[in-house]
């Protein structure tokens, strides 16, 4: 076993999905000028499950962290620090969240003015 859990993959992929792969989904938001529904759909969701892999992530290295001699992880992980480190999925978890449901919302109501348009209900796909 290392002598710290920050020469582990865990903690690495912890800093890719926690920093670098939601600052590269916004940043493709920001910077693209039409994208379909179900492209938002899809980031909502990767937002969603990349909060819910950073939650795993955080459990497993607290519990590697008490088993290491390293007292640097046991600050980081088992400390009143780590609620911080919660706040980031939290906050991925609701964007992810509010992005699903915009899409949701933006597509019923479509199919709203659509079926007011006909004077029918709209008939399910499939």
């Amino acid at each position: 076993m290392p002598g710290s859990v920050f020469v582990e993959l865990k903690f690495w992929l912890l800093v890719l999905f926690s920093l670098v792969a939601p600052v590269a989904l916004v940043w493709a938001c920001l910077t693209v000028r039409a994208v379909s529904r179900h492209t938002v759909l899809s980031i909502g969701l990767a937002l969603v499950a990349i909060a819910g892999f950073d939650f795993y992530l955080l459990q497993a290295l607290a519990s590697a962290a008490l088993k290491t001699p390293s007292r640097a992880d046991d600050a980081l992980f088992d400390s009143e620090i780590t609620v911080g480190l919660y706040v980031l999925p939290a906050l991925l978890a609701g964007i992810g969240i509010n992005v699903v449901s915009h899409v949701l919302i933006e597509h019923l109501t479509d199919a709203q003015r659509r079926s007011a348009r006909t004077g029918q209900p709209a008939a399910p796909r499939g």
